[in-house]
């Protein structure tokens, strides 16, 4: 089958639980960064090594990008979830269409509801470096984000092959 056509786009329950949770911890992240404005110095941590260790500083209003950021990938993501007949994909029939479709549309929905909530993650963890209750992401961060967002691709790339 050459031609992709469009189907049916409803989010299933789970695409969208996992939204509201996400959306709140994210909401939860940045009303806490407005809170605990005023608690931080006007240096704070904004880039972190590969060992989780703060390695640069700059201007606390820097700390918004993180959810600027955030925001752009939730929207852009959301967008592209609407559109799964535009994705490319192994072996596309007609049979297989419409689960071939709602497996890519939740893949790019679980990778966007993660991405959030590691923006999530880093606004809460910077502030409370910056106000020194902790000392970095840790040592397992960047392990721990490469095997979640890899499993997670891997996991989906089953899924289509099998379809």
């Amino acid at each position: 089958m050459n031609k992709k056509t469009k189907t049916n786009n409803t989010c299933t329950f789970s695409e969208r639980f996992l939204d509201v949770i996400t959306l709140l911890t994210f909401i939860f992240a940045v009303l806490f960064l407005f809170i605990q404005w005023n608690t931080m110095p006007e240096k704070v941590p904004i880039h972190y090594n590969e060992m989780g260790k703060v390695d640069r500083l700059g201007f606390k209003a820097e700390l918004f990008l993180l959810p600027l950021i955030g925001t752009i990938i939730w929207i852009g993501m959301s967008i592209l979830e609407k559109y799964p007949h535009l994705y490319n994909y192994m072996n596309l029939t007609e049979e297989n269409k419409e689960q071939q479709y709602k497996n890519g549309r939740m893949m790019v929905n679980v990778l966007k509801n993660e991405v959030v909530l590691l923006f999530s993650f880093l606004i809460v963890q910077s502030v409370h470096v910056a106000n020194g209750t902790s000392e970095g992401l840790g040592v397992a961060f960047d392990p721990v984000l490469l095997i979640v967002m890899m499993g997670t691709i891997v996991f989906f790339i089953v899924r289509m092959l099998r379809a």
